[in-house]
């Protein structure tokens, strides 16, 4: 492999990698305060790319109740993806309502919690079905404006490209990672999260609203996926079960960095990324498997993750 297909494969492993941060980030901020796995997080990714495909003016094809609807909307992609993502976050927060919360205030098994989730994911999927059926939908092409489709560089007998939609992926994981780091690390907030991520009940005996806290998180987290959710569907096409796949990968993505460890799920998607990009086209069909076997094989020697921290249980 030459310095410029190495170069290009670089380059589109960091783009692969920002989306599964992005996306792993969500899994993060719930599994940090509440220990359990949010498996509802891949339906709200889905959610989030089909609010922002309806603001910016998609159209819905033959089948589902919304079929051959008229719908009043022509925003411009930016507004429509914070939107759309708020849109998500929202979602996310009934997903707690619904599925978490009952069953947290029983002091239920943190299993009950998942399997409650894993429902939940399935209602969204099929109510996406249901309103707007199984097509694979795409974005309109002017959502960019004037925009070049790739940014060429390197020589000119073999130029590098670098896609308008991989810039914006690197601009936005760059500008959510700093941000979230900035909220966690340097306001009363994130010390907030912190406290109740350490210890929920101490936190309240310190007058922590630790309920806020938590539909905090949620909605946080189903942003992030909304986010990460527009920014693969605008790529790739729309449908309701295109986040099932990259649910499981956010996954392992926050097992190989540490588990509830925000630079670690950093770290984690950019190493996944990295992984499925320097695959062989002969082996393309693979690429998840390979992924999969190089997390299987960083964790025998280090299954605490990257980032993870080692607990030693006193007896």
């Amino acid at each position: 492999m030459d310095f410029t297909t190495f170069l290009q494969q670089f380059l589109n492993g960091l783009s692969i990698g920002s989306i599964y941060a992005i996306f792993a980030l969500g899994y993060t901020l719930v599994f940090s305060v509440l220990g359990m796995v949010n498996f509802a997080h891949g339906a709200v990714f889905t959610l989030g790319a089909y609010f922002t495909y309806m603001l910016v003016g998609g159209k819905f094809g033959f089948n589902g109740l919304l079929a051959n609807t008229a719908l009043p909307f022509n925003l411009p992609f930016a507004i429509a993806l914070i939107l759309g993502s708020l849109l998500a976050g929202l979602a996310a927060v009934i997903v707690e309502f619904l599925a978490f919360r009952p069953l947290r205030r029983q002091g239920s098994d943190p299993l009950l919690t998942l399997v409650s989730s894993l429902g939940m994911a399935v209602v969204i999927v099929n109510l996406i079905q249901y309103l707007v059926g199984a097509e694979i939908y795409t974005f309109p092409s002017n959502i960019y404006g004037n925009l070049p489709t790739a940014v060429n560089f390197g020589s000119s007998d073999r130029p590098i490209a670098i896609r308008t939609v991989q810039i914006i992926i690197f601009a936005v994981a760059t500008v959510i990672v700093s941000l979230l780091t900035y909220i966690i690390t340097c306001t009363k907030l994130g010390k907030a999260l912190q406290a109740v991520a350490e210890d929920a009940t101490t936190a309240k005996l310190l007058g922590i609203n630790t309920e806020r806290v938590i539909i905090l998180i949620f909605f946080l987290s189903g942003f992030l996926a909304g986010v990460a959710g527009t920014l693969v569907g605008s790529s790739a096409g729309l449908t309701p079960y295109f986040g099932i796949a990259i649910g499981l990968k956010g996954l392992g993505v926050i097992v190989l960095g540490g588990l509830g460890n925000i630079p670690g799920s950093v770290v984690g998607g950019l190493v996944i990324g990295l992984a499925e990009a320097f695959v062989p086209a002969d082996y393309s069909g693979f690429k998840d498997a390979i992924a999969f076997g190089f997390l299987f094989m960083m964790l025998l020697f280090r299954p605490q993750g990257l980032l993870g921290r080692v607990f030693i249980q006193k007896v």
